[in-house]
């Protein structure tokens, strides 16, 4: 049966996953070269970047991330599989990492407290191994949990963000590939509609209360935060979103996108996945620049009888950062040099 390779693909992950819970970097290991193939790429965000093979990828991002919440334990609250239109296999993991930050992260200032840090974790399987991953963990919240926020103040809600209301975002196999398929579709077909706006008129072209629920949540990474209701999307995140890069979609050739569907479920991937001019103020609180920038945003979606009623949303922000000259982990150090452990002249720990 076709759709029971999507189970399989799920299983394949489940001894990673499961070695994560409970943070074992021996145990880790094995499980990562287990499910990967020896040449798998792993792209993160900035500024942990690309690697290529388990060994690389261990020591460049979870060596550091274990260094410095020694009892680390990965909680996902969505795991999904589907195919994309091309023809391509994803997982789509999304959930938080979580322990005592004991240890400074990338001379983030350790709180000697609980953590949560969100990732959105894309595995692209062939042969029932991953050849890639593309992920974004969110660092920015991290900062904000420690007090060494280097941005500008985000417009919407910063908290703990839930996973499903529904809490059925690890869903079971086998996949219902028709209902699936469905979840997808309804998802591309209401960004074609969004990507009307400004181009072809107003708001009104996005036909929004036809896609979105209205209790709906959107989640925004930190730096943007959450809006609830479709006013407050608009308000929080689509408006200085639209009025600082109105050229939102007119570059749609020059990026890849990975749509798939399990369930009520969506998600896309890509890398990236958005290319836009930012010629106007008024997002994140960067002056306009004229320049084009690439956005990579790792979306999950789920809909209630055919509307979207949460979305969770990661943004790759400090690369953003980066591509307009500003280095925000070398700011954020400017700010630990007021901080005891730390060296005055580099903002590093001692």
């Amino acid at each position: 049966m076709a759709e029971c390779r999507f189970t399989a693909m799920k299983a394949a992950l489940a001894p990673l996953r499961a070695a994560m819970y409970d943070f074992d970097a021996g145990r880790v290991r094995r499980a990562l070269d287990a499910a990967a193939a020896p040449d798998a790429v792993f792209r993160l965000g900035h500024p942990f970047g690309e690697t290529t093979g388990v060994a690389a990828f261990f020591e460049v991002a979870l060596a550091p991330l274990l260094a410095a919440i020694p009892d680390l334990e990965r909680r996902d609250h969505i795991v999904i599989a589907g195919e994309t239109r091309e023809g391509a296999d994803w997982v789509g993991c999304g959930g938080c990492y979580t322990g005592r930050f004991a240890r400074p992260l990338l001379d983030i200032p350790p709180t000697r407290h609980q953590v949560a840090m969100r990732f959105h974790e894309f595995y692209r399987m062939e042969g029932g191994r991953i050849v890639e991953m593309q992920a974004l963990w969110d660092i920015p919240e991290v900062m904000l949990q420690a007090g060494a926020w280097p941005m500008a103040p985000s417009l919407g809600r910063e908290w703990h963000v839930p996973g499903p209301a529904t809490q059925d975002g690890i869903v079971p196999g086998p996949r219902d590939g028709a209902r699936s398929d469905a979840s997808r579709d309804r998802v591309l077909d209401m960004l074609a509609h969004m990507t009307r706006h400004p181009v072809q008129g107003g708001p009104e072209v996005m036909e929004m209360p036809r896609f979105w629920h209205e209790r709906m949540s959107w989640y925004g990474p930190a730096g943007i935060g959450t809006g609830r209701g479709i006013d407050g999307f608009r308000h929080w995140h689509q408006i200085p979103f639209l009025n600082a890069m109105p050229d939102r979609g007119a570059h749609a050739d020059t990026v890849e996108h990975h749509f798939f569907g399990d369930g009520d479920y969506a998600a896309v991937t890509g890398w990236p996945n958005m290319i836009q001019t930012l010629s106007a103020d008024g997002w994140l609180g960067i002056a306009p620049s004229g320049r084009r920038i690439a956005l990579r945003s790792l979306d999950f979606w789920r809909l209630e009888e055919g509307r979207i009623r949460e979305n969770w949303v990661l943004v790759d922000l400090l690369d953003v950062y980066r591509q307009l000259g500003v280095d925000v982990l070398a700011r954020m150090r400017e700010f630990n040099k007021a901080r005891a452990g730390f060296d005055p002249m580099t903002g590093r720990a001692a």
